[in-house]
């Protein structure tokens, strides 16, 4: 059955290659959460896949005048509905790269689809090392690792004078990997590791681990989870009493609308990011970073939005780059051609290097990370 399936995608890929100039657009796919538990991210990041298409076309294009058509499917933040957003991307509207898949369980799950298929995916968000491990060479990661995260907020620890630290984070591939990578740095800076707790990714109470927690004698809380989820952590610490440093990873939280919404529930607590518009002059790329924030303001999506939306500006435009660099519209050359990209981004320049397993590694670019700290309900960069 897989032949089958690679043979009738061969011959859809090979009649829509040979169409050359008489093909009006070339469609990318957009695999991501646009309802279910992460959906505000997954619908944000929709937004600036968006932008970065309108960005393309209104410069000409690609392949010397093609536009280029975004294919937008839901995977329901499910990593089932995501694989099947993925078969349906490839087989029936024929896609020739797609972005995705938000989570690292649902990317994960979407993986062997591209195998199977040929296509190659540029994956805008997950942080699980297991997405770059696995051995998959249709796989370019422009977000960090957990790992990567890790690693650059440690150069911060000292001067937060971390003791101990406890980790509530989903219970997924994303925040396991979370505690653990976090977890690993802070041993190794000779932090003590308390309690790792966990959440399901659709709780509706968090009560009883947030008493745990209470009773612990850390002096940090790190918390890997989604906005949605994000914000009832905070409402139900404030509800317990827990007054406690409360550090983010993962880089979707949205901190202008916890300290919006919640008020000094978020105060004293610290996000860690891969942008942070509010001051864009601390990007790596500032003119590119002024671009994109002036397409989005001009758009009138929601301004909130725009610490996650640079996700899907980065992977559309380093695909369009990819695309004109393969000359074709053919996956394999639009894969091949990924490793040669070089691209000015939001989040910095975006290029790949090659890890995972020999023969099969997938791409990996090295994002920048940025803090920031919600303080009398107002946003600002730590004063550390």
């Amino acid at each position: 059955m897989a032949t089958l399936k690679r043979l009738a995608l061969a011959a859809s890929m090979l009649a829509l290659s040979g169409m050359g100039a008489f093909a009006d657009t070339i469609k990318i796919g957009i695999n991501q959460p646009l309802t279910g538990s992460v959906a505000a991210s997954g619908t944000f990041i929709t937004d600036g896949a968006k932008l970065a298409a309108q960005a393309v076309n209104e410069k000409g294009g690609v392949l010397g005048g093609k536009q280029i058509e975004l294919v937008i499917e839901d995977n329901k933040s499910n990593p089932s509905e995501a694989a099947a957003a993925a078969e349906k991307l490839i087989s029936r509207d024929e896609v020739v790269a797609m972005m995705g898949a938000w989570g690292s369980t649902f990317t994960l799950a979407v993986m062997p689809k591209l195998e199977e298929y040929g296509v190659p995916m540029v994956v805008e968000t997950a942080s699980s090392s297991k997405v770059t491990s696995a051995g998959n060479p249709w796989v370019f990661r422009i977000a960090p690792t957990s790992e990567m995260e890790a690693k650059a907020f440690g150069r911060l620890v000292p001067k937060f004078e971390v003791k101990k630290a406890d980790f509530l984070v989903v219970n997924n591939d994303w925040g396991r990997g979370a505690a653990d990578e976090f977890g690993k740095m802070l041993k190794a800076q000779g932090v003590s590791v308390g309690l790792v707790e966990t959440m399901d990714p659709a709780a509706q109470d968090v009560s009883a681990q947030l008493a745990k927690i209470k009773a612990s004698d850390a002096d940090t809380l790190f918390v890997t989870t989604g906005f949605e989820q994000l914000s009832l952590v905070f409402k139900q610490a404030k509800a317990l009493g827990i007054d406690r440093r409360t550090i983010t990873t993962g880089g979707s939280q949205f901190p202008d609308r916890l300290a919006e919404q919640l008020g000094g529930a978020a105060d004293n607590s610290y996000h860690i990011l891969f942008f942070a518009p509010w001051f864009p002059e601390a990007a790596a790329n500032p003119d590119v970073a002024g671009q994109y924030i002036d397409m989005w303001n001009k758009s009138g999506f929601d301004k909130s939005g725009l610490s996650d939306g640079f996700r899907g500006f980065d992977a559309v435009t380093t695909i369009a780059a990819a695309i004109d660099k393969a000359g074709s519209a053919d996956p394999k050359a639009i894969r091949d051609a990924l490793w040669a990209v070089d691209v000015k981004g939001v989040n910095g320049n975006i290029k790949f290097d090659k890890v995972g397993v020999e023969g099969s590694e997938s791409g990996q670019s090295s994002p920048n990370v940025y803090v920031i700290e919600i303080k009398d309900g107002k946003l600002a960069l730590p004063q550390i």
